[in-house]
């Protein structure tokens, strides 16, 4: 709270302070205090009590932690063997709730300001997820598998990233991508065909960019050319992907399945002298070429962004369209080059769920990983780099349910399937109020006089 020293007797006050249009007597003061709107506050009490709800869950299942909780930081095939972190189960949980149970009414409460929103979310996140592995973990015959933990996120975040930056370029532009899901089915179909043909790991990746770029280029032709409403599209063009892959793969794929349907598989690369780094060489530079693009994506789609004329093109078309107009940025080919562009990544992920992991393509085998990517989109705030931050939360969470499926937890196996799912309900249920997207996302723009 801030005291601010009133102008003398009759002076103007600035429209929009609260304040009367004439000041009190000259020494005295008045007391400023910051109004909180109703989108503000409704936000902040419904993230509020998500929290505490969790704080609440924890701290009751930290008495039904027996023995203690051990974290393996080294596999067996480590060169190295690091020690196991071993913590008592119940204490941890019981700490960890408590931690959470304090963000939480610090939300209710009202009274974070500055940064300390950010900080609470950051401590309950943590705490949330510690507590919850070392519930898991309390009590059982194997340690939980860090290193493996760690190492699966990267994998498993790869295509979520690529996704998410494909959103990033066409949001960004004014043009909502919901169509992530079919770039990313339609990616990995072709990859699966055209590696099993050429035996090429690099035909199959080119394949998957120009059927990512084909189906970026259906959502750009009726959402920017013809105005068909964009979240409309984006469902028609997922459902459209799923049927004519899902019609191939019976008439095309399936009798042929040794020819058509064995594509070869990324390995993984091991970066010399980084990856013999012990705990952090396995996890961070023994990934397959992919996950290592995924990685440089980000910083390439944040450099476009921030410093490219292009990018400022991109970003002002998709937050005033007309005034964008008004000083000669032709709209719509920006918004073109932009959802082509996301093409280009959306196709790379979509690769991952062939040449990039099994080799073979199936049914819908993407299983809604984008529409994950679409929620680490809004998540991240539209920004590459938070966005590919969401998308490793999201990685993690779809890594923690397969580990702790191992370990015989008490937490059920169908509970654990739909963990990531639940997550991220939960993430965009409890923050998506609180982002703001590009002002412009979403409105198809027509030049005056056409």
């Amino acid at each position: 709270m801030r005291k601010t020293p009133m102008p003398q007797t009759g002076a103007q006050i600035p429209a929009g302070t609260g304040l009367p249009a004439q000041a009190l007597d000259d020494g005295q003061e008045v007391q400023l205090r910051s109004a909180e709107s109703a989108a503000g506050r409704r936000s902040r009490l419904t993230t509020g009590a998500m929290v505490t709800l969790f704080g609440l869950l924890l701290t009751a299942l930290a008495f039904t932690a027996k023995g203690s909780a051990r974290f393996a930081l080294s596999d067996a095939f480590d060169a190295v063997q690091l020690p196991t972190i071993t913590v008592p189960g119940l204490a941890t949980v019981l700490v960890c709730g408590l931690l959470t149970l304090l963000a939480g009414l610090g939300y209710l409460s009202g009274r974070l300001s500055g940064r300390m929103p950010a900080v609470a979310g950051t401590v309950a996140g943590l705490a949330v997820m510690i507590g919850f592995l070392a519930w898991a973990a309390a009590g059982r015959d194997l340690p939980f598998p860090v290193s493996n933990q760690l190492n699966g996120t990267l994998a498993i975040a790869t295509p979520l990233v690529l996704g998410a930056l494909a959103g990033v370029l066409s949001e960004r532009a004014g043009v909502v991508n919901v169509a992530i899901e079919g770039q990313f089915l339609v990616a990995a179909f072709a990859a699966a065909v055209v590696g099993s043909t050429t035996k090429s790991i690099v035909a199959a990746l080119v394949a998957a960019v120009i059927a990512g770029v084909l189906m970026a280029a259906l959502l750009a032709l009726f959402t920017i050319t013809y105005l068909v409403d964009q979240v409309v599209m984006g469902v028609v063009i997922n459902l459209f992907a799923s049927g004519i892959t899902g019609y191939l793969f019976d008439q095309l794929i399936q009798p042929k399945s040794a020819e058509l349907n064995q594509a070869p598989q990324m390995q993984t690369i091991a970066i010399p002298g980084l990856s013999k780094i012990p705990f952090f060489g396995p996890v961070l530079f023994t990934q397959t070429a992919l996950a290592y693009l995924a990685l440089a994506s980000v910083v390439l789609v944040w450099f476009l962004l921030y410093r490219t004329r292009w990018g400022l093109h991109v970003r002002a078309v998709g937050e005033h369209p007309k005034a964008a107009d008004t000083v000669g940025i032709n709209v719509a080919r920006t918004r073109w080059s932009a959802v082509l562009a996301g093409g280009v990544f959306a196709g790379l992920g979509g690769a991952f769920f062939t040449v990039g992991s099994t080799g073979a393509f199936a049914k819908d085998i993407t299983v809604g990983n984008g529409f994950i990517a679409l929620a680490a989109l809004i998540m991240g705030r539209w920004h590459p780099v938070l966005a590919a931050l969401m998308a490793l939360f999201f990685g993690f969470v779809k890594q923690m349910a397969s580990q702790l499926s191992t370990l015989n937890t008490p937490a059920p196996s169908q509970f654990l399937l739909m963990l990531p799912y639940i997550a991220t309900i939960i993430a965009v249920a409890g923050l998506v109020g609180r982002v703001r997207g590009p002002a412009a996302d979403g409105q198809p723009y027509v030049k005056e006089g056409h």
